[in-house]
C-alpha cells in the first residue's frame, strides 16, 4: 500500500490524495480533487495550478469527502484528462457536487453554456451517490495469475460534521492473509458547531491521513464567540456601519444565519435587533440553503428541535437574499448613501474574488466599517492580507488597485468549520483500535508541527510522519 499526495501537503488547499494497492497489477483510488489557492499558487500560471500532473491509467475511482472547492476544484480537469470511472460521494454531497462545480467554471474557466453543460452531463454520469455508513465494495484490477496482497477493498462514509453532506472515509483493503484499515479524515468539523452533529471517531483506524488546519489552536466556546459576535454588532449599529463577514457559500453562511436567527429570537423585544438588515449577497449561498433545507434530516438534535417549535432556523424575516449582479451594485451603492448598519454575508471565504471583494473595495477605508472572519484565511490571501495589516492601518490590494483599511478587523475562531487541536486529538484518543501510522495534511507547517508532537505523545509507539508531495 502507498499513499501519494497531489496537495494539500504545503498548505491546506488543493487536496487531492492517492492510495495505491498491488503494485503488480495496480488499482489507484483518489481521494478528493481540489483546487489550490492564496500562497500555494506562487509561482505557477493558472494552467499549471489546473492540470491534472499525474497518471490516471489505474484510478479505479474518485472519492469526494465534501463539496468545499479546495476538495473538488479540480474535478473538471480530471474528467478532461480522461478520467470516466466512479466518482462516490454522499448523497447530500452528490446533489450539491454539481451546484458547485457550475459555479467554478463559471468563474474560473468559460462563460460558454454548451461546454459547462458538457462537463455537469459528464459529471452526472459518473456520481454515485452513498448514504452515510453503509459499506460498498470498489473496483479492483483482479489478477488470475498471481495471488494480491489485496483482492478486496471496501468504502464507508462517516459524518464528519464539517459542512452539509461532509464524511471521513473508512476503507477496508483484505487480501489472503491480511486486512488494513485507512482512514482519511477529509475536513472534520468542530464540535458544538452549529446545524451539523459533531464527528464521532471510527472503532478503527491502522493509517489515518488526518487535516490539520488547527492543529496548533483550540477554538472559542460557543458562549464566548456568541457574546463577541453580539458585540461586534452592537458596536455596528452604534455607529451606524456594515459588518461584513466572507464566508463559503456552503457551511459558514448557513451556521451564521442559525446563529443570527438564535440571537434575534432571544432578543426579541430589542429594537436594535428586529429592525437590523442581515444580507446575503450570493445567489450560490441562496441554493445552498435550501440544500440545507431539504437535507434537514442529517441536521443535529437540537436544529430539529427549533423547527419542531416553528423556527425557521436558515429563514427569518430580517434575512434578505441578493440574487442578481445589478442587484448586488444597487446594495453596494445604497448602503454607502446612507447611515444605517446592516450585516453583510459574502463569498469568497477567504477574499479571493466574488461579491465580498466590492464590498471591501467600497467600505475597507470607512472607519465605521467591521471586517470579521469567521474562517481560515490561508496564507497569501487577501483575507489573510487584511487580517495581518488591517489592525496595524495598513493597506491591501483588491483588483490590482491599492485600498486603505481604516476598518475595523475581527477574527471569531469558534465559528470555524474546521476541528480544533483539541477535536483532533479527541478524534484519535477515543478510536479503540489506534492507528499505528498517522500522516498528517492540510495545514501550515506549524499546525502540522505541533499535531505530529501531540499524536506522538499520545501514541509513542505509532509512526506520526507530515505528509510531503
Amino acid at each position: 500500500m502507498q499513499i501519494i499526495h497531489h496537495g494539500a501537503v504545503n498548505g491546506v488547499t488543493g487536496s487531492c490524495h492517492q492510495l495505491d494497492i498491488n503494485p503488480q497489477h495496480p488499482s489507484s483510488y483518489l481521494i478528493d480533487c481540489g483546487l489550490f489557492q492564496g500562497a500555494e499558487t506562487a509561482g505557477q500560471n493558472s494552467a499549471d495550478q489546473l492540470q491534472i500532473d499525474f497518471t490516471i491509467d489505474n484510478i479505479k475511482a474518485l472519492i469526494v469527502t465534501h463539496c468545499h472547492i479546495d476538495h473538488v476544484g479540480r474535478i473538471p480537469y480530471l474528467l478532461a484528462a480522461g478520467f470516466n470511472q466512479p466518482i462516490y460521494a454522499t448523497t447530500a454531497t452528490a446533489s450539491l457536487l454539481p451546484l458547485v462545480i457550475e459555479d467554478a467554471l463559471k468563474v474560473g474557466v468559460t462563460r460558454d453554456k454548451k461546454l459547462i453543460q458538457a462537463c455537469l452531463n459528464q459529471l452526472n454520469k459518473l456520481i454515485v451517490p452513498i448514504d452515510y455508513n453503509q459499506w460498498i465494495s470498489l473496483p479492483v484490477n483482479l489478477s488470475s495469475n498471481a495471488t494480491q496482497p489485496v483482492n478486496q477493498i471496501k468504502l464507508k462514509f462517516k459524518p464528519a460534521g464539517h459542512i452539509l453532506g461532509s464524511a471521513y472515509v473508512e476503507l477496508d483493503l483484505k487480501g489472503p492473509n491480511n486486512k488494513h484499515r485507512v482512514v482519511f479524515s477529509g475536513d472534520l468539523g468542530a464540535t458544538y458547531a452549529p446545524l451539523l452533529p459533531s464527528p464521532k471517531s471510527p472503532y478503527r483506524a491502522d493509517t489515518l491521513v488526518i487535516e490539520s488546519t488547527y492543529g496548533d489552536k483550540n477554538h472559542q466556546g460557543r458562549k464566548d464567540r456568541s457574546k463577541q459576535l453580539r458585540g461586534i454588532i452592537k458596536k455596528a449599529v452604534q455607529d451606524n456601519g456594515v459588518v461584513l463577514i466572507p464566508a463559503f457559500s456552503i457551511g459558514r453562511t448557513q451556521e451564521l444565519l442559525y446563529e443570527f436567527e438564535h440571537i434575534i429570537y432571544r432578543n426579541q423585544h430589542n429594537p436594535m435587533w428586529q429592525n437590523i438588515d442581515i444580507i446575503v449577497d450570493s445567489p450560490m449561498a441562496a441554493n445552498f440553503t435550501q440544500k440545507y433545507r431539504e437535507f434537514k434530516n442529517l441536521w443535529d438534535k437540537e436544529a430539529k428541535r427549533k423547527l419542531k417549535q416553528g423556527r425557521h432556523p436558515l429563514d427569518f424575516e430580517q434575512l434578505t437574499t441578493i440574487d442578481s449582479h445589478q442587484d448586488h451594485l444597487a446594495v453596494i451603492n445604497y448602503l454607502d448613501s446612507v447611515n444605517k448598519p446592516a450585516i453583510i454575508i459574502a463569498a469568497s471565504g477567504m477574499c479571493t474574488g466574488g461579491r465580498i471583494s466590492n464590498y471591501l473595495s467600497r467600505f475597507l477605508p470607512k472607519a465605521t466599517t467591521d471586517v470579521l472572519f469567521v474562517g481560515y484565511q490561508a496564507k497569501g490571501t487577501t483575507g489573510r492580507d487584511i487580517q495581518e495589516y488591517g489592525p496595524q492601518g495598513g493597506y491591501v490590494y483588491i483588483n490590482e488597485q491599492k485600498i486603505d483599511i481604516n476598518a475595523t478587523i475581527h477574527t471569531i475562531s469558534g465559528y470555524s468549520a474546521h476541528a480544533d487541536q483539541h477535536n483532533l486529538i479527541n478524534f484519535v484518543k477515543r478510536m479503540h483500535h489506534k492507528p499505528k501510522h498517522i500522516r498528517i495534511v492540510h495545514g501550515d507547517d506549524e499546525a502540522k508541527q505541533a499535531l505530529a508532537s501531540a499524536y506522538q505523545a499520545l501514541l509513542p509507539m505509532a509512526e506520526i510522519e507530515i505528509g510531503k508531495a
